[in-house]
């Protein structure tokens, strides 16, 4: 038997997946806000199914019998990695298995904010959508004649390229390095070409802050910012200073710099900005596949094979 802990909320179709695996596989769940049952649940805990919470080195000292750390999802910076690589626990992660969703949900939000969509929604429910604003004539754009850059090129931004592309839209990106791509751009010139910029790398030192101040400056009068990536990496008061004088139109925020969002955070009380709570990645099809991936490293380690997708190299 393998005691995982699940540190989510499980729903009737997660339970019904993991129904298949019952005689070897014991799944126990914790709501990420419930630290109480957390710290309750971790010394039998042999794997852990990490989500969003942060997971710290006081909580893996909590848990003695732990050999996997498995992200749902693949960003590990909620994950003290060297506090696990320490203790001898595996980390391992889901690269692409969200990808999808979180590509349709960064178009969605460039959709929402590009076409003014929350403020048309309260203006219909309150009966003062017509007649209409005649401003949106001048401030509405279609998403297949924008040119858009994706600051970070992998399976995501991949993702949402293609779907661009399949609108019209004229498509560039940017990384470390020059790809050989025709779209490739240094990030200077692609913030100040582009309508629109969607974020798609991790967090890390070299990308905390990317978006300061100066690089907001550097874009184009006007264009809309989209994050589905990791809220650190977008100073936010500078982006706060940038959408209140209206020289960035909107922004599309799936992720922040504190999460769960503070009620004082000066973001939510702007017109101009769509937001979600981090739940780009969260749809059905994604959740089947994070259970397969988990799933299956677990049968791994009871198995005693090599665990796919591990980060790091555990001590011992």
């Amino acid at each position: 038997m393998v005691n995982v802990l699940a540190h989510f909320v499980a729903t009737p179709k997660v339970i019904d997946y993991l129904a298949a695996h019952q005689d070897w596989l014991h799944v126990r769940f914790c709501a990420e806000d419930d630290d109480d049952t957390l710290h309750a649940e971790l010394p039998a805990a042999e794997v852990i199914w990490h989500v969003l919470r942060p997971l710290t080195a006081g909580d893996l000292a909590r848990a003695p019998r732990l050999k996997l750390v498995q992200k749902l999802g693949s960003g590990v910076n909620t994950v003290d990695v060297d506090a696990a690589t320490a203790a001898g626990v595996a980390v391992a992660n889901m690269p692409g298995a969200n990808a999808a969703s979180v590509a349709e949900g960064t178009v969605l939000l460039m959709l929402a904010a590009l076409r003014r969509l929350p403020q048309l929604d309260r203006a219909t429910r309150a009966g003062t959508g017509w007649p209409s604003d005649p401003t949106l004539g001048e401030t509405v754009r279609d998403l297949g004649g924008c040119t858009v850059g994706l600051i970070g090129y992998g399976n995501v931004a991949q993702r949402v390229e293609r779907i661009l592309v399949a609108m019209g839209a004229q498509v560039l990106h940017t990384r470390t390095h020059d790809d050989g791509h025709p779209g490739w751009r240094p990030l200077p010139e692609l913030l100040a070409v582009s309508d629109i910029v969607s974020i798609h790398v991790p967090l890390t030192e070299d990308t905390a802050g990317l978006l300061d101040a100066a690089a907001l400056a550097q874009m184009k009068p006007g264009a809309v910012l989209i994050n589905t990536a990791r809220g650190p990496i977008v100073e936010e008061a500078a982006l706060v200073d940038a959408l209140r004088s209206g020289r960035l139109a909107a922004a599309g925020l799936d992720v922040f710099a504190v999460e769960p969002v503070p009620a004082d955070n000066p973001l939510l009380g702007l017109d101009n900005v769509v937001l979600t709570p981090h739940v780009t990645w969260y749809t059905a099809d994604t959740m089947r596949r994070y259970l397969e991936s988990a799933v299956d490293n677990c049968a791994r380690l009871r198995d005693g094979h090599h665990l796919v997708n591990v980060v790091n190299a555990p001590a011992g």
